[in-house]
């Protein structure tokens, strides 16, 4: 005898699993049954219900650009790729699709060597040996030299680096066609005279205590005695 209770009921241990969880177990059953639909028509309209349904569903989402593309392949992958209808942007989606990976972005490859410099130190290095010789190349020389041990100190606090070290990690990493004399001082190389030029020669127009010619105006202006106003009668 069976039982009116439990007849036309189903557990979720007997169904089929959800393909994709985020749309329902309804959704699935709406596509599987698009596919038994025979009239093409009747069939494409019917997907695109369905498809504006799965809108309605998650409309925060609405105003995306590739939105309804994405949900039309969605659609193709619930039904196994085994759907006949035509999706608005032509192209039908296929299972490959699906295990498309993004392409591995290559790592960088930098010298294995003084790695406490940084790759920037490498593209200086390249960019020095490909400029021609004369003075403009050797102060870019300089400035690499520079920021190489602002580098060192950056990493290595706690130890001083001579510039000795600087000048042969130099020659080492340019393969011995970047030198610094080796009177060069690096810590020099950075420093610039800020001061600027007196052009009167240490001296003020006024004298050091605003005397002279131009102090004694000063002095005469602020000497002059306030003006008077007399109300008129």
């Amino acid at each position: 005898m069976s039982d009116p209770i439990n007849q036309g009921m189903e557990y979720n241990s007997d169904r089929e699993d959800v393909i994709i969880p985020e749309y329902g177990r309804n959704v699935q059953k709406l596509v599987q049954y698009a596919k038994t639909i025979e009239n093409p028509k009747m069939r494409q309209h019917f997907i695109e219900k369905v498809v504006d349904m799965m809108m309605q569903m998650h409309p925060q989402n609405r105003n995306l650009e590739d939105y309804r593309e994405k949900l039309w392949k969605h659609v193709f992958r619930i039904a196994n790729y085994e759907l006949d209808v035509v999706p608005p942007f032509g192209e039908i989606p296929k299972p490959e699709d699906a295990r498309k990976h993004p392409e591995k972005i290559a790592y960088p490859v930098t010298e294995a060597r003084f790695r406490h410099y940084g790759h920037n130190i490498q593209v200086l290095i390249k960019k020095a040996l490909s400029m021609p010789l004369g003075p403009k190349r050797d102060g870019f020389v300089n400035v690499i030299a520079s920021y190489m041990k602002l580098a060192y100190k950056t990493w290595n606090r706690e130890h001083y680096v001579s510039d000795d070290v600087i000048k042969g990690d130099l020659e080492s990493l340019s393969n011995g066609l970047l030198t610094l004399h080796e009177d060069t001082a690096i810590d020099n190389l950075s420093r610039t005279d800020r001061r600027r030029p007196n052009m009167s020669g240490g001296k003020r127009p006024g004298g050091p205590n605003g005397n002279g010619p131009g102090g004694r105006d000063r002095d005469k202006q602020q000497q002059r005695p306030p003006r008077t106003y007399r109300r008129k009668k």
